[in-house]
């Protein structure tokens, strides 16, 4: 028996875990890891956020030019893009990546779509910046 004790005892130190120190490197190797994805991502997303709401722009272009083919004139501004949606055209008011509805103008017959992006405001910078058909052909 006493070899059979021995050999366990061999077994337990030499299948020791971790040291705290060894788990406390590891933990702060993953956070500075997650931080540094964390920054690279998260301006990325609001790039992502303004890249949809200028397609979801033309998307409601498309279909404001389907009602104009159908009824001969855009809507006017006090009807809005309801009008296009009573028209069955769009299934549901369109809301912007922001969960903000779409600015819609018709102004001399010609319609203009806006998001006025992320503060819901006009005007603004970066994400905040408004979008605009009027801006979506030209490159930035």
């Amino acid at each position: 028996m006493n070899t059979l004790t021995r050999q366990l005892a061999r077994r337990r130190r030499s299948a020791r875990g971790m040291t705290l120190i060894e788990i406390i490197v590891v933990i702060t190797i993953l956070s500075l890891l997650m931080a540094a994805v964390g920054i690279a991502v998260i301006p990325q997303l609001d790039q992502a956020k303004v890249d949809r709401a200028k397609m979801d722009i033309a998307n409601i272009n498309n279909a404001l030019k389907t009602f104009y083919a159908k009824k001969g004139n855009y809507p006017d501004t006090g009807m809005g893009l309801k009008a296009v949606v009573d028209a069955q055209i769009l299934e549901k008011m369109p809301t912007d990546p922001w969960d903000h509805e779409y600015v819609y103008l018709n102004e001399g017959g010609k319609p203009v779509i806006m998001s006025y992006g992320k503060d819901g405001a006009p005007g603004g910078t970066e994400s905040d910046a408004d979008i605009s058909s009027k801006d979506t052909g030209k490159k930035n």
